[in-house]
C-alpha cells in the first residue's frame, strides 16, 4: 500500500515535471532575451509568447479530451487521475496567454482592450473560452466535485466548447501558418467525434443494424 502511493506519487511528480517545462523554457528565453544573449523569442518577442502560452493551452486541452478514449479503447484507466491536473495546467498556460495580452501587449489599456473584444471576433472567441475555463478550474477540487455531485460532470463538458472556442481563436490569430492550427482542429474533431459515437442513441442505431442480410 506504501509502496504504491509512494509510486503514484514519483508519477504525479514526473507529470507536474513535464508540464511545466514548457513553462520553464519560456522564462530561461526570457532570462536570455534581458540578458542581450542569443534566445529563441524571434524579433517580437511578445507575439512569440503569445502564441506559444496559447499552442501549450489548447495541447493541454486536447491532452485532457484525449484521455477518456485512451481509457475505452486501450483500458488506460489510471490517466483518469491525471485528468483534473492536465485541466488546470491548460488553465495555468491560458492565464499566461491571457497576462501577455493584458499586460505586455496593451500595459493595461482596458479601454483599448474592450474594442478590441468587440470589434476583433478573434479576441472575442479567445475571451469566451477563457471564461468558460475559469469554472472548470474553480470546481476542479474533490471538495466542488461533492457538493455538485452529477452536475459537476455537465458543468465539466464546457471543455468540448472551450476547445471549440480556443482553436477557432487560433486560426483566426495565425491567419497565414494554418497548419498547426489545423493539426490541432483535426485532433479536436477526432476527439469530439469519437464522443458522438459513444453516445446513447448512436449505440441503440448501431445495435439495429442487422449482422447479416435477412434470408431470401
Amino acid at each position: 500500500m506504501i509502496q504504491n502511493y509512494i509510486k503514484q506519487s514519483y508519477i504525479k511528480t514526473f507529470v507536474h515535471f513535464l508540464a511545466l517545462m514548457p513553462a520553464a523554457w519560456l522564462i530561461w528565453q526570457g532570462w536570455l532575451l534581458y540578458d542581450f544573449q542569443d534566445n529563441m523569442l524571434t524579433a517580437n518577442p511578445i507575439k512569440f509568447i503569445h502564441h506559444y502560452t496559447g499552442d501549450w493551452t489548447i495541447r493541454f486541452i486536447l491532452l485532457g479530451l484525449a484521455i477518456t478514449p485512451l481509457r475505452k479503447i486501450f483500458g488506460w484507466n489510471k490517466l483518469v487521475k491525471f485528468r483534473r491536473m492536465i485541466g488546470l495546467y491548460a488553465f495555468f498556460y491560458v492565464i499566461l496567454h491571457f497576462l501577455n495580452y493584458v499586460v505586455l501587449d496593451y500595459y493595461f489599456d482596458w479601454a483599448t482592450i474592450y474594442k478590441e473584444i468587440i470589434k476583433r471576433p478573434a479576441i472575442t472567441f479567445g475571451m469566451v473560452g477563457i471564461l468558460f475555463l475559469l469554472p472548470l478550474a474553480v470546481t476542479s477540487t474533490k471538495g466542488w466535485i461533492k457538493r455538485l455531485g452529477r452536475n459537476w460532470v455537465k458543468l465539466h463538458r464546457l471543455i468540448y466548447l472551450v476547445g471549440i472556442l480556443a482553436i477557432t481563436h487560433n486560426m483566426m490569430m495565425v491567419k497565414a501558418d494554418l497548419f498547426q492550427p489545423l493539426i490541432h482542429g483535426a485532433i479536436l474533431a477526432l476527439l469530439l467525434g469519437y464522443r458522438l459515437y459513444r453516445l446513447p442513441i448512436w449505440k441503440q442505431k448501431r445495435s439495429q443494424i442487422p449482422l447479416s442480410p435477412p434470408p431470401a
